[in-house]
């Protein structure tokens, strides 16, 4: 069986060495060592300011709405996981969709200043399968209007655009850490923010409140992240530059099987360093993907749908059209992708696609 996606599990004697530390202190959560010192390395490796590691990617959303004090309306895209939508329904606020380039899959920038009202707060917008949003330009109407910029950098870990990483873009970028990401910590993700006054109310939004163990600066809630995670973490990052060579090579390979054909790849941004953590193409129709899709599983192969449905059509919402991420969600499929998956499996899943097409 070949799935969408394969966790990169490291030596079980290397976690276990990392997680004996945490063993022999006695200390499983609220910031102990392990958590500190992969904050530490991941700051360093990734080139950020600031960093706060969580217990999952989806807290992140839900701290950065609250912390930014926002409320009314915020535009974001229909094309993400729905924890991009769902955060901010749940912190209160009004998701305003902006349809997205067809191209780049990320928000039209040129389209979100037209989406703008008076009850606008924010712009909370993917960086879709590590793409780079067009952050400059996002900036300016940010800027103009004296809105707060948020990045869904969930597929981001590792993206550099011009130079630096991703995560050093808008008030406040987040990422996860899911075990099927690049880099994992089975369960978690992050924070990222410019300055330390900023992350010191992240600090405490996402514990409780506290400010030590009598004090309390405000509201928080529970986002922190465990030794437990903070050890796989620790324990993966060694091993970043061998896993994104070989993800690297697997999309060199489907690039190759691909080239010419009717298929739709991603269009990276330029001056994008890419991570490689998804190959999804896009096909002419529902019906092509609908019979690759059936195809692949005949074989005990899984792509994904990824992102099907829009967030548009989430049974909470107010149902709203979209000319391209409409077309897009139904023609969309996420072909396997991981650090191992070797040459023989690859041929045989370009195989059954390039048949079809």
């Amino acid at each position: 069986m070949i799935n969408v996606t394969k966790t990169f599990l490291p030596p079980q004697e290397e976690y276990q060495a990392i997680l004996k530390r945490a063993w022999d202190a006695g200390w499983l959560t609220n910031r102990g060592v392990l958590v500190r010192e992969l904050e530490a390395k991941l700051k360093a490796y990734l080139g950020v300011s600031n960093i706060l590691a969580t217990t999952n990617g989806t807290l992140p959303l839900q701290i950065a709405i609250k912390a930014l004090g926002l409320s009314g309306e915020i535009i974001t895209t229909p094309f993400s996981y729905v924890a991009t939508t769902s955060s901010i329904v749940w912190e209160g606020c009004t998701p305003v969709f902006v349809d997205i380039h067809p191209e780049y899959l990320t928000i039209d920038e040129t389209k979100i200043e037209a989406a703008i009202t008076s009850k606008t707060s924010a712009i909370l917008a993917t960086h879709v399968f590590g793409n780079p949003c067009h952050v400059e330009a996002i900036q300016v109407i940010a800027d103009k209007y004296n809105l707060k910029v948020i990045y869904d950098g969930a597929h981001a870990f590792g993206v550099t655009y011009k130079g630096q990483s991703l995560f050093n873009y808008g008030d406040i970028s987040t990422c996860s850490f899911h075990a099927t990401k690049v880099f994992h910590t089975g369960e978690g993700g992050a924070l990222f923010c410019k300055s330390s006054a900023q992350l010191k109310k992240l600090l405490y939004c996402h514990n409780f409140g506290h400010d030590g163990p009598e004090n309390f600066l405000g509201l928080g809630i529970n986002a922190k992240i465990s030794e437990l995670q903070g050890a796989m973490g620790l324990a993966v990052l060694p091993y970043m530059k061998a896993i994104l060579e070989a993800r690297k090579a697997v999309a060199d390979m489907y690039d190759d099987a691909f080239h010419g054909k009717a298929l739709q790849k991603l269009k990276l941004r330029d001056d994008t360093q890419w991570n490689y953590g998804y190959y999804p193409v896009v096909f002419k129709s529902e019906a092509a993907l609908l019979k690759v899709k059936k195809a692949l599983e005949a074989e005990q192969i899984f792509a994904r749908r990824y992102f099907f449905p829009g967030l548009n059509h989430l049974p909470y919402l107010k149902k709203l059209k979209f000319e391209v991420s409409d077309i897009v969600s139904t023609r969309i499929l996420c072909l396997p992708m991981f650090h191992d998956l070797q040459k023989k499996e690859l041929e045989k899943i370009t195989s059954i696609v390039l048949h079809i097409i």
